[in-house]
């Protein structure tokens, strides 16, 4: 099995990230990079896998080299460096003296790895639903990321965008390379932003967890909102650890109150529609030269975002007026469709605590 041969810290707690570093299934491909969470800390680690004229290696030679910190946003910094130390350690095995300065240089104060219950100690994920801290997004991953993301899903990034936003617990599979898999963890968890002052104390934590395990089950268990990802086939029988599964492109829950969810309605093309015109405006800006400062990336948060934003701003308005009634037209104004969003709509109001009438009638046939 996988096993720990150098750390420092030699005293912290690490029980269980020798499986969470080096992803089921990795022994099939050359190389990846793995983001994940131990504790209260995030981690990145990058692993190879060289062939060797070994027995005792069972003809090949795999690693991982990682590190760990209390929150995820600035590790893509590092990537460089521990792609360059897990190729060193393959063909240098037990040379440490990089990975040793390394750490001397950017040690800090970790929180104590034995308090890891995230009740106690919440980790509040950057960018924070409770702040808006949007400088901080660019340097978390790649550029080109979330545009990948949304090439990738097409129009169902409107059932994720729901999900997410009603803070489910959702479970993305994929078969190994695992890093590009993370990154869509990430942009799943962008996509529930919220920059509204005000919703703060009302808001479920919503936690990237990225790739998770058998060994995580237990913690799994406990938790009431999470975006992960995993290779392991297993855990999609496993349906009390999730209420979303996503299989490639196929997006599915067992749940059959959150089954109309599912559905693509007209409001969500409308969406998606806005969406691409946006980007090709933007494509065009750069080619002839407008506008070189903003990118894909932060038009496609900030769509998001806004989107969000005038959801709940509708929301809190029509719950402090006298008769909190929500209709046909308040839904429409919010980009929803008043009867394909109806049990949206429902679910977002109880997640939220928001005391709103929904008044808009459910037709028996259409």
């Amino acid at each position: 099995g996988n096993m720990v041969e150098w750390c420092l810290p030699q005293d912290i707690d690490l029980e269980g990230v020798e499986f969470k570093s080096m992803a089921s299934g990795s022994h099939k491909i050359q190389s990846d990079f793995i983001y994940f969470r131990k504790g209260l800390c995030f981690g990145l680690a990058c692993f190879a896998n060289m062939p060797v004229e070994s027995e005792l290696e069972r003809g090949a030679r795999m690693k991982s080299v990682g590190i760990l910190s209390p929150s995820y946003t600035l590790l893509y910094r590092y990537m460089h460096f521990l792609e360059n130390q897990v190729r060193h350690q393959l063909e240098m095995p037990g040379h440490y003296s990089h990975l040793e300065a390394f750490y001397d240089d950017k040690k800090g104060v970790l929180p104590d790895s034995k308090g890891t219950t995230s009740s106690q100690q919440p980790v509040h994920w950057l960018p924070s639903i409770h702040r808006y801290m949007y400088p901080e997004m660019k340097i978390t991953h790649p550029a080109g990321c979330m545009s990948q993301f949304i090439k990738f899903f097409g129009e169902q990034i409107l059932v994720l965008w729901k999900f997410a936003l009603l803070r489910k617990r959702i479970l993305i599979f994929s078969p190994p390379p695992v890093g590009v898999v993370c990154y869509r963890v990430y942009c799943c968890c962008c996509l529930a932003n919220v920059s509204l002052p005000g919703l703060g104390g009302t808001v479920p934590e919503s936690k990237p967890f990225f790739y998770v395990n058998v060994a995580d089950i237990e913690m799994l268990e406990t938790e009431v909102s999470y975006v992960a990802c995993t290779t392991e086939k297993i855990f999609e029988q496993k349906r009390d650890l999730y209420d979303v599964y996503v299989d490639n492109q196929n997006v599915k829950t067992h749940h059959e109150h959150l089954q109309p969810l599912l559905k693509i309605n007209n409001a969500d093309k409308e969406k998606y529609r806005r969406l691409n015109d946006q980007r090709q405006m933007l494509m065009y800006s750069q080619e002839v030269g407008e506008d070189c400062s903003s990118c894909e990336e932060d038009l496609f948060i900030l769509f998001f975002m806004e989107q969000n934003n005038r959801i709940f701003q509708t929301l809190m308005e029509v719950s402090a007026s006298q008769d909190k009634t929500l209709t046909a037209d308040h839904a429409r104004g919010m980009g929803l469709d008043p009867q394909g969003d109806r049990s949206f709509l429902m679910d977002l109001l109880e997640v939220y605590g928001i005391d709103v009438m929904l008044v808009i009638d459910n037709p028996c046939c259409t």
